[in-house]
């Protein structure tokens, strides 16, 4: 079974074309990472597959069926630019509402799904801030609750994008610790990532985008300065041409 199979996917914005012609099948239980420059389309990519985005074409198979707005499979973890910070809620009740799928939006949390929040919490170490309001918690501790979220829908398959901006090492670390775990527990999770220095290390497949696909497949055979340079047209430089992920500096 794949997680995620895509054919001939084509989004626009207006005149725009921002993806075209994506192709790719990713197997259930792989750490993804979505990898290419600014504006390469990665959330985008995202966007479409969850069914944000009206202007597209192609199909999107989740689990080999098109997503049903009504599926509890996907959990999602969006930018921190994407999330206003002052609306008045606390840290417990952000992550209740990853609960609403299973328990109807109006309805009261029953004491089950509290404790799932809570542990929740506890899982990304944010237990003793369950009654911070969201807008006094550092940009760290602000990603911690967001994926304590996601965690609480208890998906299959989670799509996250760009965790790590704006996050400490020791949040990075925890992120990437959990990450690995849900892999282990036979989730698909997919990363927008930036890191080119971690991201051989942090994904097991790999998915260079470029406006297109320009390779996918497990890391090993697709984290290559070859593949990189396409979709980065050229512009990283390396600082030993043997092993492109581990000495990778960035872009010229």
């Amino acid at each position: 079974m794949n997680a995620l199979q895509i054919k001939n996917l084509s989004v626009a914005y207006e005149d725009k074309i921002v993806l075209k012609d994506v192709n790719i099948s990713i197997p259930v239980g792989s750490l993804t990472g979505i990898i290419g420059p600014n504006g390469a389309g990665k959330s985008t990519l995202i966007k479409a597959i969850l069914n944000q985005l009206p202007n597209k074409t192609g199909t999107v198979h989740i689990l080999d069926r098109p997503l049903n707005p009504k599926d509890l499979i996907v959990g999602y973890v969006p930018q921190r630019n994407a999330v206003d910070w002052d609306f008045p809620t606390n840290a417990l009740d952000v992550v209740l509402m990853g609960r609403y799928g299973h328990i109807g939006l109006m309805k009261k949390p029953p004491a089950k799904d509290k404790q799932i929040a809570l542990d929740c919490l506890k899982n990304v170490g944010m237990e003793a801030f369950a009654d911070r309001s969201i807008g006094q918690l550092s940009g760290g501790q602000q990603q911690r609750v967001f994926l304590a979220r996601a965690l609480a829908q208890e998906a299959e398959i989670y799509f996250m994008d760009e965790p790590f901006v704006g996050v400490d090492a020791a949040t990075e670390r925890t992120i990437i610790s959990i990450l690995k775990d849900l892999k282990a527990q036979g989730k698909t999770v997919f990363v927008v990532h930036h890191d080119l220095q971690t991201a051989g290390d942090y994904f097991d497949w790999m998915i260079l985008l470029n406006k297109t696909i320009t390779a996918y497949g497990p890391t090993k055979q697709t984290f290559t300065q070859e593949n990189l340079q396409q979709a980065y047209g050229g512009k990283l430089f390396f600082m030993d041409q043997a092993k492109s992920n581990d000495n990778l500096v960035g872009e010229r």
